[in-house]
């Protein structure tokens, strides 16, 4: 694939529709409407087959559609579509997502030289305020983190797969998700192994995008199953013992 020159839009954009184009469609249109000149083309993966409510609609990016014939993982399905990539950065972009600013163009200006894996802070719905950065996911961590004395990391220690803007020889580099993981865990997993290969995770600290969630994980039992099998593969994963033990060395 060609090298993209200085002046092409330097972002591929990755979105996995499980079912959810109707959600896609207003996401679309808010990066048409803020993020346009920042974004070389969307990548689409119909994860399961579903009504086409965006046939006949146009943005102001190529989107390009993987169809998939049978369903894959979360990990997979955005390996699937880096497959696609051309460009220096690579966004895994959760459908749910909602921007009411341009934050790509600030996020890739703003990138340090080692910065591999970049994020902007992220509003829930009902908080005023955007989540807190996520310290090392352990049992002890799970337990604690609600209690009005838990201390909350000033550096993040991985951020959520919903809004992940990677450097495209970052995620070369570790070989993108991991694939064992099929739902939840990955995002934490990468985050460790792109540290651990010397990227830095930077958050754009005045930069906001909103996350209209559906805690599957709480009312499925199906995700609820994947979301406990996840935790086991991450603590008994090399990644997550290596970066536990050099994570305070990091600072």
């Amino acid at each position: 694939m060609p090298a993209p020159s200085p002046s092409s839009p330097p972002i591929t954009v990755s979105i996995v529709s499980h079912g959810q184009l109707a959600l896609v469609r207003p996401l679309l249109e808010e990066l048409d409407r803020y993020s346009r000149g920042s974004i070389a083309k969307v990548v689409l993966t119909l994860n399961i087959p579903e009504p086409d409510v965006l046939a006949g609609l146009r943005w102001g990016f190529p989107v390009e559609r993987i169809e998939n014939a049978a369903p894959k993982g979360f990990g997979a399905n955005h390996n699937q579509a880096f497959g696609r990539c051309g460009t220096p950065w690579f966004l895994v972009l959760n459908p749910d997502i909602r921007v009411d600013a341009d934050v790509l163009a600030p996020l890739v200006a703003q990138a340090a030289p080692d910065a591999g894996l970049l994020t902007p802070r992220i509003l829930e719905p009902g908080k005023r305020d955007p989540e807190q950065h996520r310290a090392i996911i352990t049992p002890l961590e799970i337990l604690t983190r609600r209690r009005p004395a838990y201390a909350r990391p000033a550096v993040p220690a991985w951020i959520p797969g919903l809004f992940m803007l990677f450097r495209s020889d970052a995620y070369r580099q570790v070989g993108g998700f991991d694939e064992r993981f099929f739902m939840y865990g990955e995002d934490f997993d990468i985050c460790a192994r792109t540290q651990l290969a010397g990227w830095r995770l930077q958050v754009g600290e005045e930069l906001l995008a909103r996350h209209e969630a559906q805690r599957a994980s709480r009312s499925s039992r199906k995700h609820l199953y994947w979301h406990v099998t996840s935790l086991l593969k991450v603590w008994t994963s090399a990644a997550f013992w290596r970066y536990l033990l050099a994570r305070p060395r990091r600072g």
